[in-house]
């Protein structure tokens, strides 16, 4: 258990203290988010020196002496493989990685080993650990999709970065080949998400209560007579969302074996994160990577 010593300045008094709490860890750079403090004060775990538990909608004073007690986080039953990455671009905070396809992001029931974060835990001597099961990963691709990933080396960038998905202010790119010829040179899929009514382990289009608004801009890059070149570009992050709108418009992509349900000879599923932008946490200045497409989607051009 880390314990934590925080006194009250005369600036900061008046403050919520789930808020001020917030803001001290945060400027520290410890990513701590408003919701862990406020777990941390419900259960006791936030007393004010010989004066007990106060309450989260408590006015912090000049003076008060705060103690905060955080249990450490471990991720003792993950190991690190000896896995190859290709590291687009790294620095103290974050890294950005080009994941190749097949490779599962994390680990999860039936994929305990051989993920990214295996590989992460042998590569870096650091990594976020806001969910200690998925140390370093604040997105995800799904195992057949290629391409870039920004990795969190601590909390403050996870969290900070965690946002900017949040508010889907993150760009991101993606290259697809689709069946058949798609008919516009540009356009937008604006329709809501949710579980598939009967599959419950897929997503679909639907317009119940439990759906989500999604919006998809694509773009046309070329036609052939069995399938399109597309550049997608999400503005919402739904599960699924490019496979899901491209199918419901009768494009599939190809080698999807959950919503096309055949390959057209295609070895993988033909989705690829081109590229991906976002504003640094600690410069705040916007920074973009994009990466080559994989040889297999090159017979296209």
């Amino acid at each position: 258990m880390q314990e934590y010593k925080v006194k009250v300045s005369s600036s900061e008094a008046g403050k919520r203290l789930d808020l001020y709490l917030s803001e001290f860890f945060n400027s520290r750079l410890l990513g701590f988010s408003r919701t862990f403090i406020q777990k941390l004060i419900s259960s006791g775990k936030v007393r004010l020196e010989n004066a007990g538990l106060p309450k989260q909608h408590y006015k912090v004073k000049a003076g008060d002496n705060l103690i905060v007690l955080v249990e450490e986080k471990k991720a003792d039953s993950l190991s690190a493989e000896d896995i190859p990455l290709e590291i687009v671009y790294e620095d103290q905070d974050l890294a950005v990685i080009n994941k190749p396809t097949g490779l599962v992001v994390h680990p999860a029931p039936g994929n305990p080993e051989h993920t990214l974060v295996n590989a992460l835990l042998h590569r870096f001597t650091e990594l976020s650990d806001v969910n200690p099961k998925r140390p370093g990963i604040v997105h995800r691709l799904d195992k057949e999709t290629s391409g870039l990933l920004v990795i969190a080396k601590n909390n403050f960038t996870h969290l900070a970065l965690a946002r900017q998905f949040a508010a889907h202010s993150i760009k991101r790119k993606y290259i697809a080949l689709v069946k058949g010829r798609v008919e516009f040179d540009e356009n937008v899929i604006e329709l809501p998400i949710g579980r598939h009514p009967v599959k419950r382990k897929d997503m679909a289009v639907g317009f119940g209560k439990k759906t989500k608004p999604a919006l998809t801009k694509y773009r046309t890059l070329r036609r052939d007579s069995g399938f399109s070149l597309l550049e997608l570009e999400p503005f919402t992050g739904r599960t699924h969302q490019l496979r899901v709108h491209l199918a419901f418009i009768g494009h599939p992509i190809l080698g999807d074996d959950k919503y096309a349900k055949f390959n057209h000879g295609f070895s993988r599923m033909a989705l690829h994160a081109k590229s991906l932008g976002f504003i640094h946490p600690r410069t705040k200045r916007f920074m973009e990577f994009s990466c080559e497409l994989p040889e297999e989607f090159k017979f296209a051009h």
